[in-house]
């Protein structure tokens, strides 16, 4: 299989391998795949533990420099593809509600999508305690339902306007 990839497919592979490694490596060392460690850092109230405030701060830094030297160039690194920057600038109600519903799966579960994916490696068969497995579960049925609800409501959006205007 390897031997059949094109040179610039097999680097962009590698790179997002080592990428992919830096990232889990980089929640994993930070602690933020531990829920309890980020329902600590949500609870201002209680148990507050600030520390992940400078995991956060460190990575934007981080993200600040790397993405000034990357966005100057034409393409990705070692991709070869464009780069995607978001055109819309805006907040609409979408943005917000998500928001709004991603803090609150955040807060309830104390798992974001990235640490949830790092933390399946900690699934542990001998206790049975598959609750990590589970969280998943419902990560992808819920992004699935999202998908098909938004796709339903943007349909009966375009089909009135569509309306409006021959009507």
């Amino acid at each position: 299989m390897l031997s059949r990839l094109s040179s610039s497919t097999f680097l962009s592979l590698t790179f997002s391998l080592v990428t992919g490694t830096l990232f889990g490596l980089g929640l994993s060392v930070s602690q933020m795949i531990d829920p309890a460690k980020v329902v600590n850092f949500l609870d201002i109230t209680g148990t507050w533990d600030p520390s992940l405030a400078f995991v956060m701060i460190g990575a934007l830094v981080v993200n600040i420099v790397f993405f000034r030297f990357s966005s100057k160039r034409k393409m990705p690194v070692l991709s070869g593809h464009v780069f995607h920057l978001p055109a819309k600038k805006d907040l609409d109600k979408r943005l917000i509600g998500g928001a709004v519903l991603f803090g609150a799966g955040w807060g309830i579960a104390g798992y974001c999508p990235g640490p949830l994916l790092a933390s399946l490696s900690f699934v542990d068969t001998h206790t049975k305690d598959l609750s990590i497995v589970y969280m998943l579960l419902a990560y992808v049925i819920g992004t699935v339902a999202t998908k098909v609800v938004l796709s339903s409501i943007d349909k009966r959006k375009v089909a009135k306007a569509n309306e409006a205007c021959v009507g």
